[in-house]
């Protein structure tokens, strides 16, 4: 049993060694070859999750079986259950969380109603400019217009009132202001 043992924890180990150092280069060279891996209908049967039971087995397994005076059919139940707790662990606090988080830089314009903007093209009474608009770590221009119908200058620091048809509405904003 300890070659068993011994050959899912270095299995283990080198599958998370290859994944961390030419995980994306693989994914890119087989195109999808493996997602079967992935069993969509079943989330808890992730790659992840997989492996780090088995490599989990494995060194339990190797580690009851030299240190403690249990005999094989018990030392084999207890890694397979140490594996499983292991496996739900791996499942629950890093993957689930990971399947949850949003890596986008998306943003809608009728978001950005309420946000202040800087004029980086002077807004007209009547007609548009442009103003620069922070979005989360990054920053974007819109197409404005005045919403009082007076002239805004560059560089003044403006809100945004509404949004109507892609256009941000804005009005000048004193930052200033002496109380």
């Amino acid at each position: 049993m300890e070659t068993l043992y011994m050959a899912c924890l270095i299995g283990g180990i080198l599958f998370a060694l290859v994944s961390i150092v030419f995980g994306d280069w693989l994914g890119q060279a087989l195109d999808g070859v493996l997602d079967f891996l992935s069993a969509d209908g079943l989330p808890f049967l992730q790659p992840m999750t997989l492996i780090g039971g088995i490599t989990v087995f494995g060194g339990a397994g190797i580690l009851l079986e030299r240190y403690s005076p249990l005999g094989a059919f018990v030392i084999a139940l207890l890694a397979v259950l140490i594996a499983i707790v292991a496996g739900a662990l791996v499942f629950f606090l890093y993957v689930r969380p990971m399947e949850n988080s949003e890596n986008s830089i998306a943003f809608s314009v009728k978001s950005l109603s309420g946000a202040l903007a800087e004029v980086i093209t002077p807004v007209p009474e009547k007609g548009y400019g442009e103003v620069l608009v922070k979005v989360g770590a990054g920053v974007t221009n819109q197409i404005a217009a005045s919403f009082e119908g007076k002239p805004i200058a560059s560089g003044a620091t403006v809100v945004v009132v509404e949004v109507k048809d892609d256009t941000l509405y804005v009005s000048e904003v004193d930052l200033h202001l002496n109380s």
